[in-house]
């Protein structure tokens, strides 16, 4: 199959494939009368598992490993499972960071919802962003700044 339906068929753009290929992740050969890259069933299933191995957080390189196990005959599930158990710490805590930046995206929200829209006056950017540090637009007495 040429590049176009091999993209469709894995619901995939050609610059995903182009990529792919460009990465060895998926191999082609060529038409001899016209040079086309042609791709056959294994470049199929391949593509779909490097779909699914980023859906699982795979970077390319990993799965270049994992690939590269698999073409030499040996088993990756213990590679990919060691690898799973030491990414998971790690989006575990991205979550609780995100968790923690929406939290004070609202705070800021709640906060700036009274305040009114400053013009850049040469001695500010943006009043709202440039006083959030100050306790969060709250003086020590924990009653609101005005903001002009």
């Amino acid at each position: 199959m040429k590049i176009g339906e091999l993209a469709n068929a894995a619901a995939v753009t050609h610059e995903t494939v182009r990529h792919y290929v460009h990465q060895g992740l998926i191999h082609a050969g060529r038409d001899p009368n016209n040079g086309y890259q042609l791709f056959d069933d294994e470049a199929l299933r391949r593509l779909r598992f490097i779909q699914r191995a980023r859906t699982l957080g795979f970077s390319l390189r990993e799965i270049g490993e994992i690939l590269d196990h698999t073409d030499h005959g040996d088993s990756p599930c213990p590679m990919v499972r060691d690898l799973l158990r030491a990414r998971l710490p790690q989006v575990r805590a991205q979550i609780r960071e995100l968790e923690q930046l929406a939290d004070r995206m609202e705070q800021a929200l709640g906060v700036w919802a009274d305040m009114p829209d400053g013009a850049p006056d040469g001695h500010t950017l943006c009043r709202l962003i440039e006083h959030w540090n100050d306790d969060h637009g709250r003086d020590h007495g924990g009653k609101r700044h005005e903001h002009d």
